[in-house]
């Protein structure tokens, strides 16, 4: 069974391979860490929050068809596979807003980084060898995890690399979230990125 699903996992790489990448798509510099850092970062993947409830059902409730409506609007491919069916995407939501608030950032901020990212694409590839929804460089795992690039296309794995990674640039901008978003990007100090994410943000704010 394993062994099928790693298969199934080459496949959709290779397929994913063959759509048009993202437009948005930079390259992460692959910047030097301090040891207290890297430790500090590694230690944030591997902890688990216990949070209250662990979802917001009025949140999940209103995304869920919003997520819909905004894949339908779009034709995405991604409604054939991996959030074809309610319960996909009411679990794919579950772990965005888990992987958010454990990280200390808004739910919809990372909604709108995916959608701008990765088009909601669990197998998204940039041309700068970013994977998955958040578009996670690999060197990352390299650097704070266990090396295994292949679980950048596991969705849980990919939300809680890109909320930490996301953290860690807020820490490193001082709070600043446009200059964070474009060191996210690899395109730090411009415009066109941060300004896409936020208004992104904002309409999955709306009510």
């Amino acid at each position: 069974m394993q062994r099928r699903q790693w298969v199934q996992t080459l496949a959709c790489i290779a397929f994913a391979k063959l759509l048009p990448q993202n437009s948005w798509a930079g390259r992460q510099a692959e910047e030097a860490l301090a040891d207290s850092v890297r430790t500090a970062l590694s230690q944030a993947l591997r902890d688990d929050a216990a949070l209250p409830g662990q979802s917001d059902p009025a949140w999940l409730s209103r995304q869920q068809p919003r997520l819909l409506a905004h894949l339908q609007q779009r034709r995405a491919a991604v409604l054939r596979d991996e959030l074809a069916s309610e319960s996909l995407r009411m679990a794919f939501l579950q772990t965005v807003w888990y992987e958010s608030s454990r990280a200390g950032l808004e739910p919809e901020l990372v909604l709108g980084l995916i959608e701008v990212e990765s088009g909601f694409r669990k197998f998204a590839i940039s041309s700068a060898d970013a994977r998955g929804y958040m578009q996670v460089m690999p060197f990352w795992v390299r650097w704070i995890g266990d090396a295994d690039e292949a679980k950048l296309f596991q969705p849980a794995t990919n939300l809680r690399y890109g909320c930490v990674i996301l953290r860690h640039y807020l820490r490193v901008e001082r709070g600043d979230l446009f200059l964070a978003l474009g060191r996210y990007n690899g395109s730090r100090g411009q415009d066109r990125y941060p300004s896409a994410v936020l208004a992104a943000r904002q309409r999955w704010r709306a009510e």
